[in-house]
Order: structure tokens, then sequence, then C-alpha cells
């Protein structure tokens, strides 16, 4: 009797032991879908921990660490525009962390640690564009847009689709980099004769092109890289154009959740999603971001930023939380608000 229970109380530690060897972690993922569930099971793969993770724009995921801080569930948030993770960083929710590999990363990536005192990293980068349909556009008779100006054009009312700033990051880049490169006023004057050809405001920025793509609207207002993906990888006739005069850009965000339970397991996500093996995973699901890694040769597919015409985006200033709320509310009130 005494040697069963002294064998079922070894192989209770084993199980035990096993369980801490491979452990969970909790993940909020705010870049595609595809990357998201790829990158999860590939790195369970890797490691055997396993990876329980939710899938949601940006701004709805801050909300939700917003709403968990007393009690955090999530333990890891990456992907998506940066500056909801600055204004989550801004007010605790994330914990500072400053990988030793820095030197293996493009000096974009880096910075993103600097301006946020190590509590965001950069996960990768892409440029703000317009993406078009142009079986459709040719069927409507319609010019594609090359310029922000473009987009005005009164022919164009009821084609165009972008994205929410409210629950969307990228929609708020959008407004963000349009009151850099025009000033405040003339951006929000832009952006009430562009709300007249907007036929919606999607919840995700991500929803554009494959919209643009399946011929449900004809010019998409997002980044530039998933409009490339529809034509590159799935043979869609999309093509994309960086505006003339200048856009704005993000820097995904890569952190660890302040308070989270399972923070090995946590670290141990973020340095294999930031490792060569876990960049690679975004071309592998056809998302085509600029990786911040740089020890490794990316995909031939994702487009290049040489010759795109780049604001000087103040993360900094555009990344707290108070400029974000300001902005969304000026644009709910000024641009939301007006009939179509």
């Amino acid at each position: 009797m005494k040697t069963a229970i002294t064998a079922f109380t070894l192989a209770l530690g084993f199980l035990a032991g096993a369980q801490a060897q491979t452990g969970t972690v909790n993940a909020i993922c705010s870049t595609d879908q595809p990357w998201c569930e790829l990158a999860a099971k590939e790195f369970t793969r890797a490691t055997g921990i396993r990876v329980n993770q939710s899938h949601k724009p940006t701004g709805e995921a801050q909300a939700q660490l917003r709403a968990e801080a007393a009690n955090p569930k999530t333990d890891i948030w990456w992907g998506g525009t940066g500056d909801p993770y600055y204004q989550a960083a801004e007010v605790g929710l994330l914990d500072a962390y400053r990988p030793d590999y820095l030197g293996d990363l493009h000096g974009w990536s880096v910075r993103q640690y600097a301006m946020s005192q190590n509590h965001v990293g950069g996960f990768y980068t892409s440029a703000i564009g317009f993406g078009w349909n142009e079986e459709l556009l040719k069927k409507k008779k319609l010019p594609a847009p090359r310029c922000w100006k473009d987009l005005l054009d009164p022919r164009y009312k009821g084609e165009i689709e972008t994205s929410h700033p409210g629950s969307s990051g990228t929609g708020y880049t959008i407004v963000a980099g349009l009151v850099q490169l025009m000033g405040e006023d003339q951006a929000f004057d832009y952006l009430k004769k562009l709300h007249k050809n907007v036929t919606q405001y999607t919840r995700s920025g991500q929803a554009q092109a494959r919209n643009v793509a399946k011929g449900e609207v004809a010019i998409g207002v997002s980044f530039i890289f998933g409009f490339d993906n529809e034509r590159v990888t799935n043979k869609f006739p999309v093509y994309s154009a960086a505006p003339c005069e200048g856009t704005g850009y993000e820097v995904g965000g890569i952190a660890l959740v302040k308070g989270s339970r399972n923070r090995e397991a946590a670290k141990r996500y973020y340095d294999w999603l930031m490792s060569p093996e876990g960049q690679q995973v975004g071309a592998r699901a056809n998302s085509l971001q600029v990786p911040a890694n740089k020890t490794f040769k990316p995909d031939p597919r994702i487009p290049a930023l040489d010759n795109v015409r780049l604001v000087k985006y103040d993360f900094e200033k555009y990344g707290k939380a108070a400029e974000r709320r300001r902005l969304l509310d000026r644009w709910v009130k000024e641009v939301e608000s007006q009939p179509r």
C-alpha cells in the first residue's frame, strides 16, 4: 500500500513538473488573424507552451486591458498600431522589458523602446495608402486615386471605405498622420469633405484590403501591404499607391502586460515573436509588413518603403491618451456626426 501511494505521489509530481515546463500564455493579437493563428501554433510546436489567444483591434484590446487592470488575465499583447500601446503604457497597464537583442532590430524598432521607456517594442512597420479594385474602377469609369486630394472627387461618393479611428488603430493612424501632414484644422476640413464619399467606417483596419479584393467597395484607405498582398498572393485585381503628398505610418507594437500571471511564458512568446523564426511567420501567413528583426532576408513580396514620402510622425505626442481622446472627440463631433 505504501509503495502504491509513493508511486502515485511521484506520478503527480511528474505531471505537475511537466505542466510547469509546458505552461500557458494568454495573449491578445491585433495584427492580421492568419498571422496571429500561425504564430501561436508555431510557438507551441517549438516550445510546448500553450497559447490562449484572442484577436482584437488595438482600440478594443486596450479597452480590455483597462477593464482587467485590477485583475489582469492577459499576459502579452502584440501586433497592431503602436499608438494604443503608448496609451496603455501611459496609464500603467504594461510592464517595461528591454530585451538583450536590440542590436538585431531596425532603428525604428529600437526608437519605439526608447520613446516608451521600454514598455513598447517595435514589432513591424508599414505605411498608409490607397488600394483599389482595378476591374471595378474600369466598370464604373473611375480613375485610380494617387493623392489625398483625389479622394475628394464627387465621383467617388459611396466608393471609399476606411476604418473607425475609435476602434481601429489604423483609423487613428490615418487621422493623426493627416493632422501632421496638413496641420490640424486643414486636416479636419479634409476629413469632413472625405466623409461625404465614405460608404462605411469599419471596426477594424484589416477589412479594407479584403473588401476591395471582393469588389464590395472600389477604394480602401488602410495600410498598403494589405492591398499588395491581395494582388501578389491572392491574385485579385487590386492595386495600391502611397499618397503623393506624403503619408502616416505605423510601428506595430508588442508588450508585456503588468501584473500578468504567466510572465515567464509571456517573455518566451515575446522573444520568439521578435526572433527571425517568429518574424518570418508574418510573410508565411501572407502579412507583408516590414519586420523589425534585420538579421534575416525578408520575403520579397513585402513592399519597400524607400520611395514613400513618410511624415515625420510624432509617436510620443500622438501616442498619449489625452491627445488621442481629444482628436477622437473632435472627429466624432465634426466628422462622424455629419450627414453623407
